[in-house]
């Protein structure tokens, strides 16, 4: 039965249909008629028990916060450098590392195609010698690092192990994660660099090397949150991450190794959207879902069936209008990302969708986050929202509506083959384009965009990159081309192209080229003369 009043009944309904972002029907009210058949034993059991629906801790914040790991990068390692040490003494409690494109790309600041782009969308970082600059007097013996890097992402772990252990730092001490997900690549986001059969080597080669070298290194973030950012909806995004985690799963151990030796140090990577109770439910979701693959799969180990996750607030749903409203955005995205169980979160900056973040809009961003850890109270239980009807209902839904894509993945013979043929694409472009269509007529508001607009916006200080970095970057990049042994150099490299060619563990030979300062074009060209570069539909 309805619960409007005779007036509200006559004025209607105040919009044609309730769905989510995703396109789920929202109901109006829920009962306990509604979970009927539901088992909350098996579908959630407790904190840090199987399936996880409710975490993966059983104390969840209460012992211990998500870390506060603010992603940031931008101009030369020194520049970097100093946002990074102001952040922490602002109690940020992580770092998390933004690299420029021609750095992602496997390209030195000096090639062509680096031209207009060194240092813009994050930190230029040619070799070990930037480097070492980047993580000047920070102790990295007791601060755990995440890097967003995929292509290059062995080299780029293996000069942050360098720095590590120059400062003195045991092998044991050294904590971080590189993202290392190439698949999403293909699919999103586009900063690939070889084919895939070659890329999977390079993911399974730095699983077996950082379980032997740095055992508390996470070799890998798998990331739905560039999914998400290409316009998917959220039962995608847990699927097709999910599906791409099941290739690098089987990948690894067809390479021979143990299944509960390196799945419990495998982390993934989610997007927070708009839509906040779908984000909840969606967190719980994917959670439930990993665990029951990973059993499947033949795991049996507590911490091979849990999947810990970041979480970053959505950079798409920034709008450059009205800029200052971001902030309530990215406050609710994030309490998403607590209510749904976050191990570590990032919260963008309001000023993001106009520039880099300027310091005093990184510390706001940061400062939200530690509202909500520290005024709000949603951390003193576990999984509070918990036995809410809808949110137990749109737990289900995401979980069902993810699940009939992973059987499509599965049906088309996995997630490489599903990339090869285009599926994910184009699923996700379909979707961009039906959330597109729905803003450009209103059904969907964007409060700024579409609604509730304004004539003129505020002007607000935004971040400008210094115009010099560049030639800055050059010189020093050309300067240690001359300074370095290039005979030890030489010799290096060319172990790195006689084992991509024959066999051995790459990262091997790649740790002694970094350790005598090659450059990581120098790295990667020499992988890409033994594998060649990617084409679309091709493995």
């Amino acid at each position: 039965m309805s619960r409007r009043t005779k007036g509200d009944q006559a004025a209607g309904p105040r919009k044609a249909a309730f769905t989510t972002i995703s396109g789920l029907t929202v109901p109006e009210v829920l009962g306990p008629a509604d979970l009927e058949g539901w088992d909350p034993k098996t579908a959630l059991g407790n904190p840090g028990e199987f399936p996880f629906t409710r975490g993966i801790h059983s104390t969840m914040y209460r012992q211990r916060l998500w870390t506060m790991r603010q992603y940031a990068g931008f101009g030369d390692a020194a520049e970097t450098n100093r946002r990074f040490r102001y952040l922490l003494e602002q109690g940020q409690m992580g770092l998390s590392v933004a690299f420029d494109l021609p750095t992602q790309m496997g390209l030195d600041s000096d090639h062509a195609l680096a031209d207009g782009e060194v240092g813009r969308v994050g930190v230029a970082i040619d070799s070990l010698a930037d480097m070492e600059r980047l993580f000047a007097a920070i102790p990295l013996d007791r601060i755990s690092t995440s890097m967003t890097i995929n292509a290059p992402a062995a080299i780029l772990m293996l000069m942050y192990a360098a720095v590590a252990k120059g400062q003195g730092a045991a092998a044991d001490k050294i904590r971080g994660t590189i993202q290392n997900d190439i698949l999403k690549e293909y699919v999103a986001r586009g900063t690939y660099i070889y084919p895939i059969k070659p890329s999977m080597r390079l993911v399974t080669d730095t699983f077996a090397y950082t379980a032997r070298e740095l055992p508390q290194f996470t070799p890998i973030s798998i990331s739905g949150y560039h999914i998400r950012e290409a316009g998917s909806t959220a039962p995608q995004e847990i699927a097709f991450t999910l599906a791409n985690a099941l290739a690098y799963v089987r990948a690894a151990v067809a390479s021979g190794l143990d299944l509960d030796g390196f799945a419990g140090r495998l982390s993934f990577f989610f997007n927070a959207h708009s839509d906040f109770l779908e984000e909840v439910a969606k967190f719980r979701a994917a959670r439930r879902i990993w665990a029951d693959l990973m059993r499947k799969e033949g795991a049996r180990r507590r911490e091979s069936l849990q999947m810990r996750f970041h979480a970053q607030t959505a950079g798409s749903a920034l709008t450059a209008q009205q800029p200052d409203v971001n902030i309530v955005r990215v406050a609710l995205q994030a309490l998403s990302a607590v209510l749904g169980g976050a191990q570590s979160l990032h919260t963008n900056a309001y000023d993001e969708a106009l520039s880099l973040p300027t310091e005093a809009s990184a510390r706001l961003a940061l400062r939200t986050q530690q509202v909500i850890a520290s005024e709000t109270g949603v951390a003193d239980t576990v999984d509070p929202l918990a036995g809410s009807y809808w949110v137990e209902q749109l737990t289900n839904q995401l979980e069902d509506a993810a699940r009939a894509y992973l059987e499509q993945v599965e049906r088309l013979g996995g997630a490489v083959e599903a990339i090869r043929q285009g599926y994910m694409q184009r699923q996700i472009q379909d979707a961009a384009y039906a959330f597109q269509r729905q803003v450009e007529s209103g059904e969907r508001e964007i409060v700024g965009v579409n609604v509730h607009q304004a004539e003129i916006d505020e002007a607000i200080e935004i971040h400008h990159q210094d115009r010099a970095l560049a030639e800055r970057q050059i010189r020093a990049l050309r300067a240690l081309r001359q300074e370095r042994d290039g005979v030890q150099v030489d010799a290096a490299l060319r172990r790195v192209e006689a084992v991509a060619g024959g066999g051995g563990n790459l990262l091997e030979p790649l740790a002694e080229a970094v350790s005598a300062y090659a450059t990581i074009q120098e790295m990667c060209d020499r992988l890409r003369s033994v594998f060649g570069t990617y084409r679309e539909g091709s493995a």
